[in-house]
C-alpha cells in the first residue's frame, strides 16, 4: 500500500542532505516501534520538485513524495502520526494524503526509481558500494529482496531481477547521510517473477537501507 503526500513548502532554501531530516520526519509519524532496528518493510521516495540553487533546494511549486508499505498496519500508523503534526522541516508541512491501493504488476517488468538504489557489502574491513554496471550487482539485489521475502513469509524461485543498464540517463547518485558519502544507482530496474513478488519490491523498496530513504520504485 502506498500513501503520496503533497508537501507545501515555505521560502525556505532545504539543504542537499535533507535526507536525515526527512527520516527524522517519518519516524516522528511512526511513533516508537518495532520497525527501529528490524529489517524494513517498507520504503519512501525523494522528495519532487527542487530546484538547484547554489546552497541547496528550493521547492517553488511545492513538493511531494511517496511512502509503501507491505504492512497497512505501518500506513494507518503514519496517516495518524501526519494528522497528529503535519510538520516537517524547514517549513515543510504535509497538506494532502492521497491512498494508493496496491497495483495489478502483472504484466509489468520495468519499474523507474523513487530513490537512488544503495547496495553495500563488506570487503575485509571495508564497506564497499556497489554499481549498477557491476556484475555482481544483480545477485546482491535478488539476496537482499529474498531476505525481506523470508522475514514476510513469501517465497518466489521464479524470481530474477537486475538493473536496466540500457537507460540512456542511468547513472549514479552520491548521498550524504549523517556526514557518511554513499555512491547509489539511478537506474531503473527489470523484476521477473510472481506478481506478488513485484508487488513485495514495489512496497518493501531494492537494495540496502530502505529505511532510511533508498531504494523506493514507482
Amino acid at each position: 500500500m502506498r500513501i503520496h503526500l503533497k508537501i507545501s513548502t515555505s521560502n525556505k532554501i532545504i539543504p542537499f542532505d535533507h535526507q536525515p531530516l526527512l527520516v527524522g520526519a517519518i519516524h516522528k509519524w511512526l511513533g516508537w516501534n518495532q520497525e527501529h532496528g528490524n529489517i524494513s518493510l517498507y520504503s519512501f521516495s525523494r522528495l519532487e520538485g527542487g530546484k538547484e540553487t547554489p546552497t541547496g533546494l528550493k521547492f517553488e511549486q511545492g513538493s511531494s513524495f511517496f511512502f509503501s508499505s507491505y504492512q497497512p498496519e505501518l500506513i494507518k500508523k503514519i496517516i495518524t502520526g501526519i494528522q497528529s503534526d503535519a510538520t516537517m522541516f524547514y517549513g515543510l508541512t504535509v497538506s494532502e494524503i492521497i491512498l494508493q491501493e496496491d497495483p495489478d504488476l502483472s504484466d509489468r517488468e520495468l519499474f523507474f526509481i523513487g530513490s537512488p538504489i544503495f547496495i553495500k557489502r563488506k570487503n575485509g574491513e571495508t564497506i564497499e558500494h556497489i554499481l549498477y554496471e557491476d556484475s555482481r550487482s544483480s545477485g546482491f539485489l535478488k539476496e537482499t529482496l529474498l531476505k525481506k521475502m523470508n522475514s514476510a513469509g513469501i517465497s518466489d524461485s521464479s524470481l530474477e531481477i537486475r538493473f536496466d543498464t540500457t537507460y540512456h540517463r542511468a547513472g549514479t547518485k552520491k548521498i550524504k547521510y549523517n556526514g557518511i558519502e554513499n555512491k547509489a544507482n539511478w537506474c531503473p530496474v527489470v523484476i521477473n517473477g510472481k506478481p506478488e513478488t513485484k508487488l513485495f519490491a514495489w512496497n518493501v523498496g531494492l537494495g540496502n537501507s530502505t529505511g532510511i530513504g533508498f531504494g523506493a520504485i514507482k
